[in-house]
């Protein structure tokens, strides 16, 4: 299964408005793993991401996660198939 990590910057004092935003809205879909935590440092959330295939994800972080309001910006990570088993 495809596996993407979310690195979200956010206006100050709004973490835990997304927090719950992504969660009501990504954790209602089907096929879809979400785990998502507050963070210290350069950015302010971090999400793991996991759906039944890759297109799923983009179309998630494209039209969910960077969508919501207060969410300044995002950098994508998306693990390499071949080395999610290791």
């Amino acid at each position: 299964m495809p596996i993407s990590y979310v690195l979200v910057n956010s206006e100050y004092g709004s973490d835990e408005l997304i927090i719950d935003e992504l969660k009501s809205s990504i954790g209602s879909e089907s096929g879809v793993e979400l785990e998502v935590q507050g963070v210290y440092g350069i950015y302010d959330i971090i999400l793991k991401l996991t759906a039944d295939d890759a297109a799923r994800l983009r179309s998630i972080i494209t039209n969910i996660v960077r969508r919501i309001p207060k969410v300044q910006s995002t950098l994508t990570m998306m693990v390499i198939d071949e080395q999610d088993a290791s």
